[in-house]
């Protein structure tokens, strides 16, 4: 049976990987804080997933101190175990149709942090380490821990004060919390290794998954104009949706948002 540890207790992404991991593979589920303080490898483990970080990280220049990533791979001194890498996509220039081989250009510290991540764990792992450069994720986040917003994280807040935005031809990527967790269990279950973008891999306007998001809000809504940004993207996903074969559609996505538009506002 494959053993998967995942490092982050209090954060959104490792709560829902693990509740979903666990269906199928033995899960060990553990803080930052634990893995570091015991100093125990983790070499029993097929696969290590950090979901942790500094604030520290995402708000200054590299240090390594503040890499929770790089100092969870020191735990990890044999050639077996494989590192799942969650990047960013924010380490490319925002455009359309961006792939793996696409320009790097990180503006802020964290896109700069975790590029150099990439690259530090690189030399460490070789040929076992999976690193998934991921768009935005959608989720219910009310019950865990958030270190820096999303522009989800922004709608439900605004939304919920009476107030959206009209973010007139821009558009993102976006993928659903459930669809990530499910990726994750194909790139196991097909032994992947190397850089993949991890989307829906289609442009999504923002106004149309506002509209998804906010369909269960009965409060008295004022609409207020945005300025173009300058931060429109998408990411081209068919390197990795080729190899695992799943679907992940416009619609499911919709489903959803209405999902948790439900959750949140009913």
């Amino acid at each position: 049976m494959i053993k998967i540890i995942i490092i982050g207790k209090r954060g959104f992404l490792g709560n829902h990987l693990s509740n979903y991991l666990k269906k199928f593979y033995i899960v060990s589920h553990k803080s930052y804080k634990e893995i570091i303080k015991s100093k125990k490898k983790l070499n029993k483990f097929n696969y290590v997933i950090n979901t942790s970080i500094d604030k520290k990280y995402i708000e200054n220049r590299y240090n390594s101190k503040y890499d929770n990533d790089l100092n969870i791979s020191s735990l990890i001194d044999n050639k077996k175990t494989i590192f799942i890498f969650l990047s960013s996509r924010k380490v490319y220039k925002s455009k359309s149709n961006i792939k793996e081989n696409s320009k790097l250009l990180p503006k802020s510290n964290y896109a700069k942090n975790k590029l150099k991540t990439e690259n530090e764990l690189k030399k460490r792992f070789n040929n076992n380490l999976v690193i998934l450069r991921i768009s935005n994720v959608i989720g219910n986040k009310n019950k865990v821990k958030k270190i820096h917003n999303t522009f989800v994280d922004i709608f439900f807040r605004k939304a919920n004060k009476g107030l959206i935005y009209d973010n007139g031809e821009d558009f993102k990527d976006f993928i659903s919390i459930n669809k990530f967790c499910e990726i994750v269990r194909h790139i196991i279950i097909k032994n992947l290794r190397g850089i993949f973008n991890v989307s829906i891999g289609k442009k999504i306007m923002l106004n149309k998954i506002i509209k998804w998001l906010n369909r269960f809000n009965r409060k008295k809504i004022l609409i207020k104009k945005l300025n173009r940004q300058n931060d429109c993207f998408y990411l081209n996903n068919n390197k990795l949706m080729s190899k695992i074969k799943i679907t992940n559609t416009e619609i499911e996505l919709k489903n959803y948002c209405h999902k948790i538009s439900k959750e949140i506002f009913s």
